[in-house]
């Protein structure tokens, strides 16, 4: 752990990403399959706007917003892109008759697996043998939720 994050926002930012994954596979599987995608999305990010402008409440700017653009990086691009993929993506998933608890797992354990080499060679984090057979267990665990009865 960073020893400069405070205890509260160590556990409160993964709780909060745990929390909104978990509601968020539950309405992504509640949309109405009748639904045209665009709209869909469109309304999606709408509210989505909103919330986040209600955000600079709890997180104000310091330097001006044209400052904070000129910060950007080609990343909010890209995680723009992400998410309409994410979003389409189980949006079509749930549609085509996914199971909720094994879309959503495989989908993770699949994008964490795939994230394993970035995260050792581009972002220089350690992975211990410990990990190591977690990833192990992660692909066991796949093979178990696909396993026919």
């Amino acid at each position: 752990m960073n020893k400069k994050v405070p205890m509260f926002l160590f556990y409160f930012s993964i709780t909060l990403a745990i929390c909104s994954s978990a509601f968020y596979h539950f309405v992504a599987k509640s949309t109405p399959t009748n639904v045209n995608f665009a709209v869909s999305l469109l309304v999606t990010y709408a509210v989505a706007f909103l919330v986040t402008l209600i955000g600079f409440v709890f997180f104000p700017v310091t330097h001006g917003i044209t400052a904070e653009l000129k910060q950007l990086n080609w990343a909010s691009i890209g995680l723009a892109v992400a998410i309409v993929g994410i979003e389409f993506g189980f949006l079509l998933t749930y549609r085509a008759g996914w199971n909720l608890g094994i879309a959503a797992v495989l989908v993770n354990v699949v994008a964490s697996l795939i994230l394993v080499p970035a995260a050792i060679f581009v972002f220089k984090d350690e992975i211990s043998w410990v990990n190591v057979a977690g990833i192990f267990v992660c692909l066991a665990g796949l093979v178990m939720l696909n396993w026919k009865r």
